[in-house]
């Protein structure tokens, strides 16, 4: 397999950071409680334009500044069922790419092969717990032109897939967990929020004046 993969396609190289993370700016981003996170976000049926380029391009440069794995667009205060990635799964294959309008293969029970790993998220920012994911993933989508897009993950870019889809229905990955477990993990955060986002922005400072 290619070393990289973008958009689902093996290519010889890819920068880091990413063209499109070079060209964007960094965006803020949401966290656990603001409603945009909360409720299913609105379909895209507009393709091509320069606005929704700018979006995909900030969005990679808000992901390498937060040096997360995925963001979906309502992270960045964006009602719309759009999310990136570029990450690096544990086969060291880098996946990058964006996808629009995803939705996610309904795998049956008997051929689901779960496996528990610690899962964080940059809206809930801090705490990493262990949680239960099918090991495969295939999301079906457009591109920003609208073009037809099948990305399929395993292992570590599964989980990618399938956190950012629940995050256009909008679902946090603490909605997955008991609430024992989730109560935890806010507590979690409260204690280390300020230190991750302090983080952030130290890098987005660095990036503006290299």
């Amino acid at each position: 397999m290619a070393a990289v993969l973008v958009q689902g396609e093996p290519v010889d190289a890819y920068p880091v950071p990413s063209p499109e993370a070079v060209r964007g700016s960094v965006r803020l981003i949401t966290v656990i409680g603001e409603k945009v996170l909360h409720r299913p976000c609105r379909e895209l049926t507009e393709f091509g334009s320069a606005e929704l380029a700018t979006l995909v391009d900030d969005m990679f440069a808000t992901l390498d500044v937060a040096e997360g794995a995925g963001l979906a667009a309502n992270q960045v205060g964006v009602d719309l069922r759009l999310f990136v990635w570029d990450m690096t799964d544990e086969w060291g294959v880098r996946h990058v790419g964006h996808i629009a309008n995803p939705v996610l293969d309904e795998v049956p029970a008997e051929r689901r092969t779960l496996l528990e790993e610690p899962e964080g998220c940059l809206s809930v920012p801090g705490p990493y717990v262990p949680l239960a994911r099918p090991d495969h993933a295939v999301v079906r989508g457009v591109d920003l032109a609208g073009r037809p897009l099948v990305i399929e993950g395993r292992g570590y870019f599964a989980r990618c897939l399938q956190h950012e889809t629940d995050h256009l229905n909008g679902r946090l990955y603490v909605d997955r967990l008991a609430a024992r477990e989730r109560k935890a993990a806010l507590r979690e955060m409260g204690t280390l929020r300020d230190q991750v986002i302090a983080r952030r922005a130290a890098r987005a400072e660095r990036r503006g004046k290299g």
